[in-house]
């Protein structure tokens, strides 16, 4: 509910959808996550829902759930379409809606295939990504700050809803879907070969720090005080960062004493640290800005570690395609990305901001159920729908931040 839901809507609606979220009075839980703007409004929830409009519901009342199922079976030929992380609503469940709209395309999100709940942080400690992550010798987990099994699992129901829509253009039929964050992260585990490695040959896989398993990548620190990420993937990057380097008979000599092909990403794997040792006093010995210099035109992957501030403060960044300044209530103009699948040559910044919670409530119930001006404002007295936002939660700090 926290990312994989969000981003999943998000995506379509960056690629063109009409995407409404509906919230319960007040807002779900992840309304007001962290990272929040001096406003307290939301970074996080801002940044997950960019593009989409917004309605707020009572989602326990008999009336409230009954305007929901007509939004989704009356929302005419391009609705009908529901990604829910919601688990125990029956009224929302596939078999209930189906029977009012059989062309139904219904997608849940849940934590484990059993609809037992989940989150990446609990999934990721499960499947023992934890147990592989960080410094050589250390004892105890570390988690990853990337949700990437909620990123992962927001993608696949993007993906999933835009085949099953295709189908059903096709053949008029529905789609009745569930992803789970658990089983996404279970899948690419087996994906890059972690499970078969384990099963087949029988092996512990231990922590490397920010060394490359099965080949050579390491980060190097420069004279002052800079840290840069090198990643020698193939026979000609690392033939290409000896020349680099000036290495190149230094390595030879080791090479041909070790009896090793260094040429070969599995010899490069087994002395890596010997390599690196090397390689260090190199770096050791120039600032960033002069190894900027000799890695630039090179073959070798590299980059600078930056912090966000960096990144931030960064004119490249500023100049992507993907990126845009939004002005989004509560707190200001800031950069934003849009969808990252360049299309073709249409824009990808889009310049969409998220909606304030609610603030399509009355467009939306007057625009696709046809209800009246007067009939909304009941719907409010009677606390069945959120009120509209107030000036105040529409008004932008643009003017405090820009």
């Amino acid at each position: 509910s926290f990312v994989a839901a969000p981003l999943g809507g998000m995506t379509l609606a960056q690629l063109g959808a009409d995407v409404l979220r509906v919230d319960p009075l007040g807002g779900a839980p992840d309304h007001t996550r962290w990272p929040l703007a001096p406003s307290g409004t939301s970074l996080y929830w801002a940044g997950l829902n960019k593009g989409k409009r917004s309605i707020t519901v009572d989602l326990r009342s008999d009336e409230g759930k009954e305007l929901v199922t007509r939004l989704v079976t009356e929302s005419g030929p391009d609705g009908g379409i529901v990604l829910t992380n919601a688990v125990g609503r029956t009224w929302l469940e596939y078999e209930a809606l189906v029977a009012c709209r059989p062309d139904l395309v219904h997608v849940r999100v849940e934590g484990h295939h059993d609809g037992t709940p989940a989150v990446d942080y609990t999934v990721n400690a499960a499947v023992g990504f934890p147990m592989v992550t960080g410094p050589e010798g250390h004892a105890d987990p570390v988690n990853h700050v990337l949700p990437a099994w909620d990123i992962a699992c927001g993608l696949y129901a993007a993906l999933g809803i835009l085949s099953a829509d295709r189908r059903r253009r096709i053949t008029g039929q529905g789609q009745r879907m569930s992803v789970a964050l658990y089983d996404v992260a279970l899948a690419m585990a087996g994906n890059l070969g972690f499970l078969a490695e384990a099963q087949v040959n029988r092996v512990v896989r231990k922590r490397l720090g920010n060394y490359l398993y099965g080949g050579f990548a390491r980060d190097f620190a420069t004279s002052d005080g800079g840290r840069v990420m090198v990643c020698a993937l193939t026979a000609r990057h690392w033939s290409d960062l000896l020349r680099v380097t000036g290495m190149r008979d230094v390595v030879a000599a080791l090479e041909q004493s070790l009896g090793a092909d260094f040429g070969n990403e599995g010899d490069r794997f087994e002395y890596r640290e010997v390599l690196a040792g090397l390689l260090s006093r190199w770096f050791a010995r120039r600032d960033l800005a002069q190894v900027r210099a000799a890695l630039a035109g090179s073959s070798p992957l590299w980059s600078v570690y930056h912090t966000f501030t960096d990144l931030v403060g960064d004119d490249l960044i500023a100049r992507n395609p993907m990126i845009d300044v939004i002005d989004q209530p509560g707190v200001g103009r800031h950069l934003a990305p849009g969808i990252p699948l360049a299309l073709g040559q249409g824009p990808r910044a889009s310049g969409l901001r998220a909606p304030v919670l609610g603030e399509h409530t009355a467009e939306v119930l007057t625009g696709t159920l046809g209800l009246s001006g007067a009939e909304v404002s009941e719907l409010v007295r009677k606390g069945v729908v959120g009120p509209p936002p107030t000036a105040e939660e529409l008004f932008s700090a643009s003017a405090s931040t820009s």
